[in-house]
C-alpha cells in the first residue's frame, strides 16, 4: 500500500498537528449502521471514543482540497486525535488582507453602517465578476482557512500575517478601515469575542455518561438486575448518580466562573476611526485587525490586542503578567531603524495594549487623540490564547495513570481467564445457556472494580482540602500526585527567595573617571541638585494614579530617596498651556538655593529661576528586559537643549558610555557590591543637541539616544533574603531535592544570594560558564571562570580561583566532583544552546545559578531539565515566570492575582515555605493513590477467587453478601484509608512513581498468593469436616452430632437454583471478609510519607467496628443477620478453626509485607534505584553487619537480575558518565571552542 504523505499545520508551534482529508463513503456507512444495530449501539460508542476509527470507518481518504472531514493528530507526546468538519463560505476575496474594489460602498455615509457583507457582494457582483468559495474548519475555537498556493490550511492571527513594518502601520493603517472593508475582514476573523459557551446540562450529562467507566457501570447494573441483584445494582446506581451530579456541578461551575471572568468587560462601546477624520461609535465585537480605535482619557479595559500609534498609556497588566505595577506604553516608532523592522507583538510589547488589560489613564499632546491600531481579535489575542489553554488543556502525563491503565488491562486479562473457565465449567455441568451468559459476564464485573476511579480520586480531594487549609490553592488537582515526585525545584530570586522591596543602601558617584566615596543618603545637600540625583528623579516610569505615586517598586524606592516631588498636569492644564511634557519633577524647595553651580542643569540660572527649578520628562523609552535598560529625554523648563538619562544593568550601561568617563576600578567596585548580594544599577547622562525639537524626539529611535553617554555612577540597592528561605532550602536538600535559581538579576549578585541562602554551600566552588557567540572568524567559545571561595580567601578583588591543583585525583574523587556548581547567564545559555548542544545537559546537570534569564529562557531551561528526566517544580512570583510555571510539572505561584490561572498552584503566603508543604502533601497523596489502588486490586482478586471457587460447585455469593462486602467494607475502608495526613517532615527517600515497579508488584503478588492459599485451604477443609453434608433448609450442623452425619457431595439443591446457602459459601464469606480488612491495614502505610494509620481515627474506627462485627456474627450467630446475609449455621469448633485460619492468614500477610518487602527487598535490592542521588558518605571499614548486608545485597540483586543494571533516568546515567570523565568539569581559565570542542589553557583571567 502506498504511504500517504502527511501534511502539517501550525508547523513549529506548540499546537502543531498532522492532518488528513476524508470524504464520506456510502458503503462504509451502511456497514457501520448494520454493525451498530447488531451490537446494540456498542460499535457507535467505540467510534465515539476513538475518533480516528470513526473517520476511517465511515470515510475514504482524499486530498485536503476536496475533503469534507479532517482527521487531526497532535505531534506532541500525547498523540491526541480530533475530528473536524470542513465548511465552505463565499467571499469576494481569498484572503482577509486582499485589496478589493469596494470604494463606492466605503464612501457611503455612516448612516449606511448596517450595510452587510451579503449586500456588498450583491451590489458588486458585476465588478468582482466572481465570488470565491473558501474552505475552512474550526478546531479548539480557532479557524483554519484553505490556501491554494500552500495546498494546506493556514491560521489567520491578525495584522502580523502581512509582515507589516512599524512605519507601514503608521502610514497605511493609521487612517482606519471603511465599514465595508471591516465587514469583509470580519468574514475571516469572525466576531471579536472570546466566547466561553457554557454547555447545557443535557450536553454535559451526555458527555459524562458516555465515559467508558459509566458505560461499564451501566452494563454491570443491567447484568446484576438480570441476576436479581437489585439491592447492589441500586447502590451502584445511587453512587453513580451522586458522582455524576457532583461532577456536573463542578464542571458547570468552572464554565460559569470562566465565562464570567472573560465576559466581564468583553463587550463595550468603542470609538472607531473611519478614514482620516470620521469617528463613529461601534460595539467592540465589530472590531477587526486594521481598525483604529480611540483610547479614552479615563481609560478602558482593552477588548482586543492593539498597538499604540499616537500618545502614551498607563496600563495595569496583572491579568497577563501577575504584576499589579502599572506599565507605561509608548507609541510605536514611526521613523528610524527600529521603524523599518517588521512589527512583532513580542518584540514590540512595550507599545502593545493587550486584550483584558486595564488602561488606567492616557497622555496626549496638543489635542492629539490617543490612537491604537487593532492587531488581533477574539481567541487570537493574548487573553484569548490563555482562555483557550484553560478550555482545552493538555492531558496530564503522569506515569501513575499510565501504569494504572496497564494494571487494569491485566485485571481484564484475569477476568478473561475466569470468563473462559466459567463457560467451560458451566457447559460441563449442563447449566442453561442464560445462566452461562450471566455468570460468565458477572466474573468480569467482579474483577474490574466499578468504584476504583472514585476511590483513587478521594485521596487527591482530601489532599486538596489540606492544602487549602495552609493557604495553597489548586486549579489542577491531578498535579498534586506529581508534586510527590518532584526531585528538582527552580526558584525565582526577587520576591521569591528575597524580599519584594529593595532598599537603597547608598549611591557612589563618578567624577573625572574616578569613583567618589559611597553616600548612604542621596538627599543630602551636596547631592540633591546634582546631575546624578536629577537622573534618579527622572529616569523612571512612575505615575500618579488618583493622587498616589505608583510604579515599579525599585523606581519608587529610588525616587523617594531623592526627596524630589513629582507632579502631573491635569487634562485642563494640558489643553490650556499646551506643554511639551506631561510629567514634571522638582527638588524640595528648601534645597534649591544651595544648588551646585557646576551642575549643567542649573548653570547660568538666576536665583529667581532656581526657585522654580522643574524638569519635565519629554519622552520615555520604557525598561526592556531584553535590552536590560531604560532611558528618558528630559528638559528643564525654560531651557532650549534637552538631556538624556540612562539607567540599567551596569555592564550594559558602561558599554554605551564614553570609555574615559568610566572609572578604571569599575569592574572591581561592581564585583565588591555584587559579591555581597547588592543589586547594582548604573546611571549615565548625555546632553542632546539644541536643534532637537519635541516632535523630533518623539520619533527618534532609542539607539540614537542611548549612545555616547557620560557615566554618572552606581545606585546600590539592598535585597534582603526572606527569613524562611535558608531553612526551606536546607529542608529540601536534606530531602534529596535539588534546588536552583533562575533570575533576571546580575550574575554575581545571584551567586552571592545563592551562597547566603545555602543553595551553594561554603566549601563548594562556583564555575561561571561565560559563552561568546562567533565573531570575526572566531568560533563560539566558552570560558570557564572559577569564582573565589569566600571562606578560603581574603582577596576581595580576585575573580578567578588560581590555586586549583590540576591532576589531583584521589579515592574521594566523587566527593570532589560533587562539590562544584555551574553558573550561567541568559546570554551564555543562548550561545550554549545554539553552538554547544552536546554540553547543554552537562551544564544543567550541575547548574545552580542561572542569571539574566529572559522569560522564554526560563521556560526553555525547564524543558531541558525535563528532557533529562527530572520532575521539575517552579516557584515564582507570577511576573516573568508564567511560561515556566505552566511548563513545569508543578508550578507554584506566590502571586494571588489573575495570572495565577497560568499556574497549577497558588500560595497565599509570600515565601517559599509553601514548597515543602506542597511536596509533603503530594507525597502523601501519591502514596495514598498507591495504597488505594493496591487495596482495590486485592479486593477484586479476593472476590474473584471466592466466586471462582464457588462456581466450581455451581454456587455464588449472595446479593446481600456482595452488598455487605462492597458497601460496608470496601467503600468505607477505601474512602477512610485516604484520610492519613502528610508526614510532618520531608525525608530523603522519594515515593515510587510506578505501579509496575518491582516492590509494588511483589507486594501485590505475595498478597494475592497468600489470599489464594488460605481461601483454597478453608474451601478444602470445610469439605473434609465430619459434619459436612449437602445443605438443605432442614440441615442443622450446629446441633447434630458428628457421628450422625453423612459425607454426601454438595450438589445444587432443587429448591435453590442459585445454591447460595451452603457451608463453602459461609466459610469463604467469613475468610474473605477478614482478608479485605487485613490487606487494607497492611497497605495503609504511614511513615515516612504519611502519618501513621492509628492517627487516622475514621479509618481505625471503621476497621475496629468491622472486625468486631464480623467476629461477633461468626462466633455468636444472630439468626436475623444470618438470614439477611444468607449465611448457614456451622458448628462452634469450625468457627474457632476459622478464627485460627484468619489470624494465621493476617500474620503471614503482615510478615510478607513488612519483613520481606519493606526490610529485605527495599534495603538490599531496590535501594540501588536511588543510590546515585544518595549523599556520599566517607569511606570507612565495614562492620560485620555491613559486610553481611553487602553480601546479602549482592546475592539478592543477582537473584532478581539487578546486577550492574544502569539507572533508568537520564540524569543519573549522565552523572555516572561524568564521574568517569577526567576532563569534567573543565579546568580554570580554559576555553572550549565550538569548532573542535577541545580545551586550550589560556593565561589566568
Amino acid at each position: 500500500m502506498k504511504t500517504r504523505e502527511v501534511t502539517i499545520i501550525n508547523q513549529g508551534l506548540e499546537d502543531e498537528m498532522e492532518v488528513w482529508g476524508y470524504r464520506p463513503c456510502l458503503w462504509k456507512r451502511v456497514l457501520v449502521g448494520g454493525g451498530a444495530v447488531c451490537s446494540g449501539g456498542l460499535l457507535l460508542l467505540l467510534l465515539y471514543w476513538l475518533p480516528e476509527w470513526g473517520v476511517k470507518g465511515t470515510c475514504t481518504h482524499t486530498s485536503l482540497r476536496d475533503a469534507h472531514t479532517l482527521l487531526l493528530r497532535t505531534t506532541d507526546e500525547f498523540k491526541q486525535w480530533f475530528r473536524a468538519k470542513v465548511h465552505v463560505m463565499s467571499a469576494p476575496g481569498k484572503k482577509p488582507f486582499d485589496s478589493l474594489d469596494l470604494q463606492s460602498t466605503a464612501q457611503r455615509p455612516n448612516g449606511g453602517g448596517d450595510h452587510g457583507i451579503s449586500a456588498v457582494l450583491n451590489e458588486h457582483h458585476g465588478k468582482l465578476k466572481q465570488s470565491f468559495q473558501i474552505h475552512y474548519f474550526t478546531h479548539h475555537s480557532t479557524k483554519y482557512y484553505w490556501n491554494d498556493m500552500m495546498q494546506n490550511f493556514e491560521l489567520y492571527k491578525g495584522l502580523e500575517d502581512v509582515k507589516v513594518s512599524c512605519a507601514d502601520i503608521h502610514s497605511d493603517h493609521s487612517p482606519g478601515l471603511s465599514k465595508t472593508r471591516q465587514d469583509y475582514r470580519r468574514l475571516f476573523f469572525g466576531v471579536n469575542e472570546i466566547a466561553v459557551r457554557v454547555p447545557s446540562l443535557f450536553k454535559l450529562l451526555m458527555k459524562e455518561v458516555l465515559n467508558p467507566f459509566y458505560i461499564f457501570q451501566f452494563f454491570s447494573v443491567i447484568l446484576w438486575s438480570a441476576e436479581d441483584y437489585y439491592y447492589y445494582a441500586t447502590a451502584i446506581v445511587f453512587m453513580s448518580v451522586i458522582s455524576i451530579a457532583t461532577s456536573l456541578y463542578t464542571i458547570k461551575k468552572q464554565y460559569v466562573m470562566l465565562h464570567d471572568m472573560v465576559s466581564a468587560h468583553s463587550v463595550i462601546r468603542v470609538s472607531v476611526c473611519r478614514g482620516s477624520k470620521d469617528i463613529e461609535q461601534a460595539m467592540s465585537t465589530d472590531l477587526v485587525p486594521g481598525d483604529v480605535i480611540i483610547i479614552p482619557a479615563n481609560g478602558m479595559v482593552m477588548p482586543c490586542d492593539a498597538v499604540l500609534v499616537h500618545g502614551t498609556c498607563i496600563v495595569n497588566e496583572s491579568m497577563l503578567t501577575g504584576e499589579s505595577v502599572p506599565v507605561t506604553k509608548t507609541s510605536l516608532p514611526s521613523s528610524g531603524e527600529e521603524a523599518a523592522r517588521s512589527f512583532n507583538m513580542e518584540e514590540h510589547k512595550r507599545h502593545t495594549l493587550f486584550c483584558g488589560t486595564h488602561v488606567i489613564q492616557t497622555r496626549f499632546y496638543a489635542g492629539e487623540l490617543v490612537e491604537a491600531v487593532v492587531v488581533r481579535t477574539g481567541f487570537s489575542t493574548e487573553k484569548g490564547q490563555l482562555v483557550r489553554s484553560i478550555l482545552h488543556p493538555k492531558p496530564t502525563d503522569f506515569k501513575l495513570y499510565r501504569d494504572a491503565y496497564l494494571f487494569l488491562l491485566c485485571l481484564v486479562g484475569v477476568a478473561g481467564i475466569g470468563f473462559i473457565y466459567t463457560i467451560i465449567l458451566s457447559i460441563m455441568n449442563k447449566v442453561p445457556a442464560k445462566t452461562i451468559i450471566i455468570e460468565s459476564l458477572d466474573i468480569i464485573t467482579i474483577t474490574v472494580p466499578p468504584a476504583l476511579p472514585a476511590a483513587m480520586t478521594a485521596g487527591i480531594v482530601y489532599a486538596q482540602r489540606r492544602l487549602k487549609r495552609v493557604g495553597i490553592f489548586c486549579i489542577s488537582p491531578q498535579r498534586i500526585n506529581m508534586c510527590g515526585q518532584l526531585n528538582l525545584v527552580c526558584f525565582d530570586k526577587t520576591g521569591t527567595l528575597t524580599e519584594d522591596g529593595l532598599d537603597l543602601w547608598g549611591v557612589q558617584t563618578a567624577e573625572g573617571g574616578r569613583f567618589s566615596l559611597p553616600e548612604a543618603d542621596a538627599a543630602i545637600e551636596s547631592l540633591v541638585n546634582s546631575v546624578f540625583v536629577a537622573g534618579m528623579a527622572t529616569c523612571h516610569s512612575l505615575t500618579k494614579i488618583e493622587g498616589v505615586l505608583s510604579g515599579d517598586p525599585l523606581d519608587l524606592k529610588m525616587f523617594s530617596a531623592t526627596g524630589w516631588i513629582l507632579e502631573e498636569p491635569t487634562e485642563e492644564e494640558t489643553a490650556l498651556h499646551n506643554p511639551i511634557m506631561p510629567t514634571v519633577v522638582r527638588p524640595p524647595k528648601h534645597s534649591v538655593p544651595e544648588a551646585n553651580q557646576n551642575n549643567p542643569l542649573t548653570h547660568n540660572m538666576e536665583l529667581s529661576e532656581l526657585s522654580s527649578c522643574e524638569i519635565g520628562i519629554v519622552h520615555q523609552f520604557p525598561f526592556s528586559s531584553t535590552l536590560q535598560r531604560m532611558s528618558v529625554v528630559i528638559r528643564r523648563l525654560g531651557e532650549k537643549h534637552m538631556h538624556a538619562f540612562l539607567k540599567g544593568a551596569p555592564e550594559v550601561v558602561v558599554s554605551l558610555c564614553r570609555p574615559h568617563t568610566v572609572p578604571q576600578s569599575f569592574t572591581e567596585t561592581l564585583e565588591t557590591y555584587t559579591r555581597q548580594g547588592f543589586r547594582v544599577i548604573a546611571l549615565a547622562h548625555r546632553q542632546l543637541e539644541s536643534k532637537l525639537s519635541w516632535h523630533k524626539v518623539q520619533s527618534l529611535s532609542r539607539v540614537l539616544i542611548e549612545t555616547n553617554m557620560e557615566f554618572l555612577g552606581l545606585i546600590i540597592m539592598q535585597n534582603k533574603i526572606k527569613e524562611e528561605t535558608a531553612g526551606v532550602l536546607l529542608e529540601l536538600r536534606q530531602a534529596n531535592i535539588r534546588t536552583l535559581m533562575v533570575t533576571g538579576d546580575n550574575m554575581l549578585t545571584a551567586i552571592s544570594v545563592a551562597r547566603d541562602c545555602g543553595m551553594v554551600r561554603v566549601h563548594e566552588r562556583v564555575i561561571i560558564a561565560d559563552a561568546a557567540p562567533p565573531k570575526d572568524f572566531h568560533p563560539a567559545s566558552i570560558t570557564w571562570h572559577y569564582t573565589e571561595n569566600p571562606a578560603q580567601t581574603n582577596k576581595s578583588n580576585q575573580s578567578v580561583e588560581i590555586n586549583l591543583e590540576p591532576g589531583v585525583h584521589d579515592q574521594r574523587v566523587t566527593q570532589q566532583e560533587q562539590s562544584y556548581h555551574f553558573a550561567v547567564t541568559g546570554r551564555a545559555f543562548a550561545v550554549v544552546t545554539e553552538f554547544f548542544p552536546q554540553l547543554v545537559q552537562k551544564l544543567v546537570l550541575r547548574g545552580t545559578v542561572f542569571a539574566r534569564m529572559a522569560p522564554d529562557q526560563k521556560t526553555q531551561l525547564v524543558e531541558v531539565l525535563q528532557s533529562i528526566d527530572y520532575t521539575v517544580g517552579m516557584c515564582g512570583d507570577g511576573a516573568n515566570d508564567c511560561g515556566a510555571l505552566k511548563r513545569a510539572h508543578s508550578g507554584i505561584s506566590l502571586s494571588e492575582l489573575e495570572a495565577s490561572v497560568a499556574s497549577p498552584f497558588t500560595s497565599t503566603t509570600s515565601n517559599i515555605s509553601c514548597v515543602p508543604n506542597l511536596i509533603r502533601e503530594g507525597r502523601a497523596a501519591l502514596i495514598t493513590s498507591f495504597c488505594v489502588f493496591k487495596f482495590m486490586a486485592l479486593y477484586s482478586v479476593i472476590q474473584y477467587l471466592s466466586v471462582t471457587l464457588l462456581y466450581s460447585i455451581l454456587s455464588n455469593l449472595g446479593d446481600f453478601q456482595f452488598l455487605f462486602i462492597d458497601i460496608a467494607i470496601i467503600l468505607i475502608i477505601a474512602f477512610t484509608m485516604s484520610l492519613n495526613p502528610a508526614w510532618k517532615e520531608l525525608v530523603w527517600r522519594r515515593p515510587p512513581s510506578s505501579l509496575i515497579s518491582g516492590r509494588l508488584l511483589c507486594s501485590v503478588l505475595t498478597q494475592i498468593l497468600t489470599c489464594l492459599v488460605f481461601q483454597v485451604l478453608a474451601f478444602l477443609l470445610v469439605r473434609q469436616q465430619s459434619w459436612y453434608e449437602t445443605w438443605t433448609p432442614q440441615s442443622d450442623a450446629c446441633n447434630v452430632s458428628s457421628s450422625g452425619l453423612s459425607h454426601s457431595r454438595n450438589v445444587t439443591s432443587p429448591h435453590d437454583h442459585k445454591n447460595i446457602k451452603n457451608y463453602e459459601n459461609t466459610t469463604l464469606f467469613y475468610v474473605s471478609s477478614f482478608q479485605y480488612l487485613a490487606v487494607a491495614i497492611i497497605f495503609s502505610k504511614g511513615k515516612p510519607f504519611r502519618q501513621p494509620s492509628y492517627k487516622n481515627w475514621p479509618f481505625m474506627l471503621s476497621c475496629i467496628s468491622l472486625y468486631t462485627f464480623v467476629l461477633l456474627i461468626m462466633l455468636y450467630p444472630v439468626p436475623a443477620i444470618d438470614n439477611f446475609l444468607e449465611i448457614v449455621c456451622v458448628p462452634h469448633d469450625w468457627r474457632v478453626t476459622l478464627v485460627i485460619i484468619v489470624i494465621v492468614n493476617a500474620a503471614v500477610s503482615f510478615t510478607l509485607e513488612i519483613l520481606i518487602l519493606d526490610i529485605i527487598l527495599r534495603r538490599l535490592v531496590f535501594r540501588c534505584n536511588q543510590g546515585l542521588s544518595r549523599p556520599t558518605e566517607p569511606l570507612s571499614a565495614d562492620t560485620p553487619q555491613e559486610a553481611n548486608d553487602r553480601w546479602g545485597s549482592s546475592f539478592l540483586s543477582w537473584l532478581f537480575c539487578r546486577r550492574n543494571k544502569p539507572p533508568r533516568v537520564l540524569y543519573m546515567q549522565l552523572a555516572l558518565e561524568l564521574q568517569g570523565d577526567a576532563d569534567w568539569p573543565p579546568r580554570p581559565s580554559t576555553v572550549t571552542y565550538a569548532s573542535d570542542l577541545q580545551s586550550h589553557i589560556d593565561a589566568p583571567l
